[in-house]
């Protein structure tokens, strides 16, 4: 998982915890998990693998290829995903360009999840957004993978504040962490064509 919040550590995240929630389904189904909060690195802007002197980006994508499913979580920000969401994006560009040995897009095979969380609206926006980046790096979204909630609007309530987790969100993460785990089994047994 990347959490795309804007709240370095230990800061309380919203995103930690729903993505958190997709992350223990995910392990429920046999797939091994590690989370990333991005913000807590230096991710120098470019779209290179690595920009050089100080940039903390190669490691979290060795991370992403070591993975066969990325969780990636961003807060609601204005509407928008997160300006950190927005960098990922941006350096994941940089694997458009990034083959394997049979000329394949290096991140063909993986499997991505998009999740969003915040108190207005603009989830299926951000989703959308979201699930056409990491489409076009070479992620392949699943059926029903997207999770998100997005609280009362003008109101001071965070997902993580919350005393349960709404029906539909859990319904959704795990509709989610089953169809990602599926696919990425599949993949792995079956990888698309060269």
């Amino acid at each position: 998982m990347i959490n795309c919040t804007l709240k370095p550590s230990p800061g309380p995240s919203s995103g930690d915890v729903l993505g958190g929630q997709v992350m223990t389904a995910l392990e429920r189904r046999g797939v091994a998990v590690d989370t990333v909060r991005a913000v807590d690195s230096r991710i120098l802007p470019g779209v290179e693998t690595d920009m050089g002197e100080g940039d903390e980006w190669p490691r979290i994508r060795r991370a992403v290829l070591d993975a066969d499913i990325l969780v990636f979580v961003t807060p609601t920000w204005l509407g928008q995903h997160s300006s950190v969401a927005q960098r990922v994006l941006e350096r994941l560009d940089a694997e458009l360009s990034e083959t394997d040995e049979t000329g394949r897009p290096i991140l063909f095979d993986r499997v991505a999840i998009p999740v969003v969380v915040g108190n207005e609206d603009g989830a299926h926006h951000i989703t959308a957004i979201l699930a056409q980046a990491l489409g076009d790096v070479g992620f392949t979204i699943p059926a029903q993978a997207s999770v998100y909630w997005n609280g009362e609007a003008m109101q001071k309530t965070d997902y993580r504040e919350l005393d349960s987790t709404p029906d539909p969100v859990a319904s959704a993460v795990e509709t989610a962490a089953a169809n990602a785990a599926h696919l990425a089994g599949l993949l792995r047994r079956d990888p698309y064509p060269a």
